[in-house]
Protein backbone atom coordinates (compact mmCIF):
# COMPACT_ATOMS: atom_id res chain seq x y z
CA UNK A 1 0.00 0.00 0.00
CA UNK A 2 3.17 2.58 0.73
CA UNK A 3 4.48 1.45 -2.74
CA UNK A 4 1.55 2.78 -3.96
CA UNK A 5 1.00 6.10 -2.67
CA UNK A 6 4.53 6.33 -3.31
CA UNK A 7 4.10 5.85 -6.92
CA UNK A 8 0.71 8.72 -7.07
CA UNK A 9 2.69 11.20 -5.48
CA UNK A 10 5.05 10.96 -8.73
CA UNK A 11 2.75 9.99 -11.09
CA UNK A 12 -0.71 11.18 -10.53
CA UNK A 13 -4.13 9.36 -11.93
CA UNK A 14 -5.62 10.63 -15.19
CA UNK A 15 -9.04 10.19 -15.71
CA UNK A 16 -10.56 10.53 -19.31
CA UNK A 17 -13.89 12.02 -19.50
CA UNK A 18 -16.66 9.97 -20.13
CA UNK A 19 -17.71 10.90 -24.23
CA UNK A 20 -20.25 10.65 -26.05
CA UNK A 21 -20.34 6.50 -28.70
CA UNK A 22 -18.00 7.75 -31.27
CA UNK A 23 -19.52 6.85 -34.74
CA UNK A 24 -17.22 6.66 -37.60
CA UNK A 25 -18.03 8.81 -40.33
CA UNK A 26 -17.58 6.44 -43.07
CA UNK A 27 -20.04 3.78 -41.74
CA UNK A 28 -22.72 6.68 -41.79
CA UNK A 29 -22.04 7.84 -44.96
CA UNK A 30 -21.75 4.48 -46.43
CA UNK A 31 -25.23 3.88 -45.11
CA UNK A 32 -26.63 7.20 -47.23
CA UNK A 33 -24.74 6.23 -50.44
CA UNK A 34 -26.46 2.97 -50.32
CA UNK A 35 -29.87 4.37 -50.71
CA UNK A 36 -28.54 6.62 -53.97
CA UNK A 37 -27.28 6.88 -57.12
CA UNK A 38 -26.49 3.29 -58.82
CA UNK A 39 -25.46 1.62 -55.37
CA UNK A 40 -29.44 -0.04 -54.60
CA UNK A 41 -29.19 -2.02 -58.25
CA UNK A 42 -25.78 -3.00 -57.98
CA UNK A 43 -26.53 -4.19 -54.65
CA UNK A 44 -29.84 -6.25 -56.13
CA UNK A 45 -27.73 -7.69 -58.79
CA UNK A 46 -25.06 -9.09 -55.70
CA UNK A 47 -28.03 -10.36 -53.76
CA UNK A 48 -29.04 -12.19 -56.92
CA UNK A 49 -25.54 -13.93 -57.93
CA UNK A 50 -25.14 -14.52 -54.35
CA UNK A 51 -28.54 -16.28 -53.97
CA UNK A 52 -27.48 -18.27 -57.74
CA UNK A 53 -24.36 -19.20 -56.55
CA UNK A 54 -25.68 -20.60 -53.06
CA UNK A 55 -28.35 -22.38 -55.07
CA UNK A 56 -25.79 -24.68 -57.24
CA UNK A 57 -23.98 -27.36 -55.24
CA UNK A 58 -21.36 -27.06 -57.85
CA UNK A 59 -20.12 -23.61 -59.92
CA UNK A 60 -16.95 -21.84 -60.43
CA UNK A 61 -18.61 -18.90 -60.02
CA UNK A 62 -18.19 -16.27 -57.77
CA UNK A 63 -19.88 -13.05 -56.86
CA UNK A 64 -16.55 -10.74 -56.87
CA UNK A 65 -16.94 -8.57 -59.73
CA UNK A 66 -20.55 -7.89 -58.16
CA UNK A 67 -19.37 -6.66 -54.58
CA UNK A 68 -16.51 -4.81 -56.63
CA UNK A 69 -18.42 -3.09 -58.55
CA UNK A 70 -21.22 -2.05 -55.54
CA UNK A 71 -18.26 -1.71 -52.84
CA UNK A 72 -16.24 0.74 -55.87
CA UNK A 73 -19.97 3.19 -55.93
CA UNK A 74 -20.05 3.07 -52.16
CA UNK A 75 -16.31 4.33 -52.01
CA UNK A 76 -16.86 7.09 -55.05
CA UNK A 77 -19.73 7.73 -53.07
CA UNK A 78 -18.24 8.42 -49.74
CA UNK A 79 -15.06 10.44 -50.96
CA UNK A 80 -16.89 13.53 -52.11
CA UNK A 81 -17.56 13.90 -48.30
CA UNK A 82 -15.44 11.76 -46.30
CA UNK A 83 -12.41 14.04 -45.96
CA UNK A 84 -14.59 17.19 -44.81
CA UNK A 85 -16.07 15.08 -41.67
CA UNK A 86 -12.68 13.89 -40.62
CA UNK A 87 -11.20 16.07 -37.41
Amino acid sequence: MAARKWFSSFFPTVKAQEEEDIVDPQTVLREKCAQHGSAPQLWEKYQACNERVGSRSQTAETCVEELFDYLHELDHCVTKTLFSKLK
